[in-house]
């Protein structure tokens, strides 16, 4: 009798996930600070609610919590800063935000990264258009890998992680191919409240978690809220403690006194 294992079968590993992998080699050498919190989102979800009962659209929130994002970056840019050499700090202007976007292909959703550029210089119905637009986007190009990637892909690991690093050092060139800043959507994935952990080459990642109704204290008066739950991540090496407490307590603000939802009344 043969000693092997039965009941198994063997797959190909996607070559797609080759650059997770190399990714997750360079994250291994940040050194990134995670900060978790809640903000109470009842107003924004109730003003997209009502917004879509009066006009039929049916608003983006996550082009919203783009735009509270940038704002937030806006006030204090050291935030999505990249250290250029050992002595130098770069700070970008435009507040480049990568998310990924999801797509149906064949019947089965995909997601893909999409580069909202300068969208700190963007309003609120700019960035939901341009999120309607990325999201209708033709998808037959999402079925194959282009050759290029195919070919990087047939590289030696050592030398696609070597090459990627060589990409993270140069600032200028990971905001044209990455963008400044991260945001992430885990709770898009499933239901409920709860956190997510990232691993990220940024020096500024956000992280969105699920959506629960729990009791909130409103004018002295208890009464059922809605609260999301976001992961602030940060490159110790670029951010200190107090820049990033005082932009998370900026972006909280800005998300629940729906910011720059007024502009689509």
């Amino acid at each position: 009798m043969s000693g092997k294992d039965v009941g198994y079968k063997v797959i190909p590993y996607p070559g797609v996930r080759l650059r997770i992998t190399d990714f997750l080699e360079l994250m291994h050498r940040k050194h990134i600070v995670h900060g978790l919190t809640e903000v109470d989102v009842t107003s924004p979800r109730r003003f997209i609610r009502e917004y879509k009962a009066r006009t039929g659209e049916t608003l983006s929130f996550t082009a919203f919590i783009i735009g509270c994002l940038a704002k937030a970056i806006d006030e204090d840019k050291q935030v999505h800063a990249y250290r250029k050499g050992r002595k130098k700090v770069l700070v970008f202007d435009d507040v480049d935000v990568n998310t990924l976007i999801e797509h149906e292909v064949d019947g089965a959703k995909i997601a893909t990264p999409y580069i909202f550029r300068a969208a700190n210089k963007k309003t609120m119905p700019e960035l939901h258009s341009e999120m309607r637009q990325a999201q209708q986007k033709k998808t037959q190009g999402f079925k194959t890998v282009p050759l290029r990637e195919r070919i990087f892909f047939s590289l030696p690991a050592f030398i696609r992680v070597f090459l990627l690093g060589a990409l993270t050092k140069s600032p200028h060139l990971r905001k044209r191919v990455e963008g400044t800043v991260v945001v992430t959507a885990v709770g898009m994935f499933g239901r409920g409240g709860g956190w997510g952990i990232p691993m990220t080459i940024y020096t500024l990642c956000v992280t969105l978690g699920g959506i629960t109704e729990k009791p909130g204290i409103v004018d002295g008066r208890i009464e059922p809220r809605e609260y999301l739950s976001v992961t602030i991540s940060v490159d110790h090496d670029v951010v200190d403690g107090a820049p990033m407490a005082r932009f998370t307590a900026c972006l909280k603000e800005l998300i629940e006194g729906s910011y720059g939802l007024e502009g689509l009344v």
